[in-house]
């Protein structure tokens, strides 16, 4: 009898019998179940099952109206098996469960962490291979594969034709050159080479200064010096510049490196300037020479008197002989 019951209830699929009971069962027990939290679950499928007999009876089966005197193993073992069978249940709810948790955490870190930063770009403007990436007009500014002090003149660079580097002409002296692209927050890696006693200068933006010049030697250096923050001009005086820390300039004609951090001035909705442009660092040969260096307007000899939020990289081509290996800009964002 109770091998039917079993069949009946758990077999249906299979036999297609067992509809109405299976269903009334169901119907019967839910409400129950749902409400015995206290009781563990594999007691509480245990005393569904051993209800069964007593549920079938009610349907119309006469031979379930009388509790058992005792379970044939078929139905201990169908007992067995709805114990074994929550007990995956519930690791399977519990792994569920643990995903869920996982997955919750990621998402709260993922909006606590900072943002990720952009993507890496970085805008070559000189590589020496062409000077597409200025404006016309050029000037006598040329390519070439070799620049060195000359032999018969230590003041002169001697040229040997070809790519690679950019300099500004067989005789040193030429206009300015700027560059297409126009940069604002931005991080800037310069190689350069002058000979003695030369003069250029880097201005980002257009407008703000870094100088280039032979101070190899000097012990005390200005805002005129290589790597100082070149002085404003007004009225006919000058006024402002910055100083570098140290001096670690080389000696004429050795490849010297710049990697500045350029922060531009910010303005209001109206165009309004709210903050100076700042020398954020800049590190020369591999040592500090400024930290925040606030400019608070063009210096001189800039290409432009206005102040905006980007604008393009100037060379300095009009005081002396100079050369550039390599010109690297990668935009950055310094709120």
């Amino acid at each position: 009898m109770q091998y039917f019951v079993i069949k009946n209830l758990f077999f249906w699929p299979i036999t297609g019998r067992g509809w109405s009971k299976t269903i009334f069962w169901w119907l019967l027990c839910k409400p129950i179940i749902m409400k015995m939290s206290a009781i563990s679950m594999p007691s509480v499928v245990r005393i569904a099952v051993r209800a069964i007999p007593y549920i079938v009876g009610l349907g119309g089966n006469s031979f379930a109206t009388q509790r058992p005197a005792r379970y044939s193993p078929v139905l201990e073992a169908a007992m067995c098996l709805l114990d074994k069978t929550y007990e995956l249940l519930c690791l399977s709810k519990s792994g569920m469960l643990l995903l869920a948790s996982l997955f919750v955490i990621s998402q709260a870190r993922a909006q606590l962490a900072p943002p990720r930063p952009p993507a890496k770009t970085r805008i070559i403007v000189s590589d020496g291979r062409s000077l597409d990436g200025w404006r016309a007009p050029t000037g006598d500014w040329k390519l070439a594969r070799i620049a060195k002090l000359s032999p018969d003149n230590p003041k002169a660079l001697a040229l040997t034709a070809g790519t690679g580097l950019l300099v500004n002409g067989n005789k040193g002296r030429t206009g300015n050159l700027l560059s297409k692209y126009e940069h604002g927050d931005v991080m800037a890696a310069i190689e350069y080479m002058v000979p003695q006693g030369s003069n250029s200068g880097i201005y980002f933006q257009g407008r703000y200064e870094i100088q280039i010049l032979d101070s190899y030697g000097k012990e005390k250096v200005t805002f005129g010096d290589n790597g100082g923050v070149y002085e404003r001009w007004a009225n006919g005086k000058g006024f402002g510049g910055a100083s570098p820390i140290r001096n670690v300039s080389k000696l004429p004609g050795d490849w010297q490196k710049f990697i500045i951090t350029f922060r531009a001035p910010r303005f209001d909705k109206t165009g309004k300037k709210i903050e100076n442009a700042r020398f954020v660092k800049v590190v020369h040969n591999g040592q500090l020479i400024h930290h925040n260096v606030e400019v608070t307007g063009p210096t001189r000899s800039a290409a432009f008197n206005d102040e905006k939020p980007t604008g393009p990289l100037m060379l300095q081509g009009d005081h002396g002989p100079v050369a550039f290996q390599k010109i690297v800009l990668k935009p950055v964002k310094l709120d």
